[in-house]
């Protein structure tokens, strides 16, 4: 497995010395929609304006959104690459298995999203004025919520191999997952906050707004919730991937994907 991802890691920086416009271009998109955003929230509620702490809690859901969207869309995204150039068939033919290896491009590419989503956060505290705070204990939220959106990134591949096409599905999906890391399940009570940590990454984004936005201590309780969210959604997400494959090569529709 280590080789496999010396091997990915090695591959996923020559694609990006080879094609850096796409990185920056990203970069670029990515700060400039928050920004016009920003800028037409001022000018629509006037001089008296004011967000208060929000203001750094939805640049952290922004950051964290943008994050999850370069997560999810990975796989199924590398799925249809992997078929135009005609090499689908010998990923899954590969001694390691088709998930090992999709999971371990993930990896390769996690340090290089993530640290271009810290160049976009630092670009959008300077032009906003946010002040957000960086903790030690911030990874261990963040690590759950890396688990459940990869979990989410094995169930959008199952679905490309099943369905082949998926990029209507992934358009729609960018709004759901809005929905989910917007929710302030920090801020609700009693039965809705504990069903709300059934959906995937929930914990994981509420913690994460307390600690960079609020500065608030670590809930152990709920991280150990955001855990337990983390592994289900991952797990669930490798299983439904599995199945896709195995019921893929049984309708033949690999070869022909």
């Amino acid at each position: 497995m280590l080789e496999l991802l010396l091997g990915e890691l090695k591959r996923t920086w020559i694609q990006f010395i080879r094609y850096p416009a796409e990185v920056i271009g990203g970069i670029i998109i990515i700060t400039s929609v928050f920004y016009g955003l920003f800028l037409s929230a001022q000018y629509m509620a006037g001089p008296s304006l004011g967000f208060g702490d929000r203001l750094d809690a939805v640049v952290v859901g922004y950051v964290l959104w943008s994050l999850v969207l370069y997560i999810v869309n990975d796989i199924a995204i590398g799925l249809q690459v992997e078929t135009q150039t005609g090499t689908l068939e010998q990923v899954f033919l590969s001694p390691f298995g088709a998930p090992q290896v999709f999971f371990a491009r993930a990896l390769a590419s996690l340090a290089l999203r993530l640290t271009l989503i810290l160049g976009i956060l630092l670009i959008l505290m300077g032009i906003t004025g946010s002040r957000l705070q960086f903790p030690p204990t911030l990874l261990l939220p963040l690590v759950t919520l890396l688990l459940a959106a990869y979990g989410l990134a094995f169930v959008m591949g199952a679905c490309a191999l099943i369905f082949k096409r998926v990029q209507q599905v992934l358009g729609v999906f960018q709004f759901a997952l809005l929905f989910l890391i917007a929710a302030p399940t920090e801020e609700w009570s009693g039965t809705a906050r504990w069903l709300a940590y059934g959906l995937p990454m929930l914990p994981s984004t509420g913690l994460l707004r307390d600690l960079m936005a609020r500065g608030a201590a670590l809930d152990w309780g709920v991280w150990g919730v955001a855990i337990a969210n983390g592994l289900i959604y991952f797990f669930l997400g490798i299983s439904l991937f599995r199945w896709a494959e195995r019921e893929a090569k049984r309708r033949g529709i690999l070869g022909g994907y």
